[in-house]
């Protein structure tokens, strides 16, 4: 992806420029460093953010390693990486995606629950029967502990 420089804003600065774009993030701590995504988050409010995890296989596994596209991958300190060194796509699930917002960025939980589940929903034209808990809407919930790790789950309001 294009950077953003001085004189080039790039994709990133033409998506961040923009107040009707929904832009993605990883917050893994690898793909976009902490200082760039709390630019991000200057830029837009939580609706209009993303959290994307950029998952290969290896998420949910004890996998160290897998094929891609032919490629040999090594998962690595929770980063994916080919033979030579280019990062491969990320090792990270969206419950940790979240807690990273909230520990690395300082973003309050309901603002970080906001951009994985509101904020998905309404790029994909789904906002008025996911993202939110509201009636009529799907259940698709989960449950958190104070430490930010996950105590359970719903899918369509069932356990």
């Amino acid at each position: 992806m294009s950077p953003l420089t001085s004189r080039a804003p790039g994709l990133n600065g033409a998506a961040l420029g923009r107040a009707e774009l929904i832009c993605g993030i990883i917050v893994d701590g690898h793909h976009v460093s902490p200082a760039t995504l709390r630019i991000a988050l200057c830029c837009k409010p939580p609706e209009q953010l993303m959290l994307v995890t950029d998952a290969m296989p290896s998420v949910g596994s004890d996998a160290d390693s897998f094929v891609l596209q032919g490629r040999q991958i090594a998962v690595r300190d929770g980063i994916c990486r080919d033979v030579d060194g280019t990062i491969a796509g990320s090792h990270l699930d969206m419950a940790t995606a979240v807690a990273n917002t909230v520990r690395m960025l300082g973003v309050p939980i309901e603002a970080a629950a906001r951009m994985a589940a509101y904020s998905p929903a309404a790029f994909l034209g789904l906002a008025d029967s996911l993202g939110t808990i509201a009636p009529g809407h799907r259940a698709d919930l989960v449950a958190i502990d104070a430490d930010l790790g996950v105590t359970g789950t719903w899918i369509g309001g069932v356990p």
